[in-house]
């Protein structure tokens, strides 16, 4: 992964970014979709999925830093927000139906996207920005 170095030094603000805030929520959504998916309840999926799928995004004085920051991987940084919103919204449509064995199989997807955008993003965003 090559990452632009338009910053050369740690940009790291005291302040999270709202990006990490984001990520959190869309954390607490995943385990909400997977406890609904043991009781089966069908809305409080459709709803954590729309969440995911639908989620903020940060304020334009920090994306431009991210974006600057991430430099040459913009596009895979955005090809994986975009699956992740799409896998999402599928998982939405298998909520209406009630499909559980459907909506098991597209939660393993929907995990996998994340898992992926987390291994080639992460640990660079917290070394980056958080100097960790």
């Amino acid at each position: 992964m090559s990452f632009s170095t338009a910053f050369s030094e740690t940009d790291n603000n005291t302040e999270p970014l709202e990006l990490r805030k984001i990520m959190k929520a869309m954390g607490n959504d995943m385990q909400n979709i997977l406890a609904a998916i043991n009781n089966e309840d069908w809305s409080a999926i459709k709803q954590s999925a729309v969440n995911i799928a639908e989620h903020p995004k940060p304020p334009f004085t920090e994306k431009i830093r991210i974006l600057s920051f991430i430099g040459t991987d913009t596009a895979q940084f955005k090809k994986l927000d975009t699956i992740t919103h799409n896998t999402a919204m599928e998982l939405v449509k298998l909520a209406e139906q009630e499909n559980g064995n459907a909506i098991i199989d597209k939660f393993a997807q929907l995990q996998k996207s994340c898992l992926n955008c987390h291994q080639s993003f992460r640990k660079p965003f917290q070394a980056h920005f958080y100097g960790k």
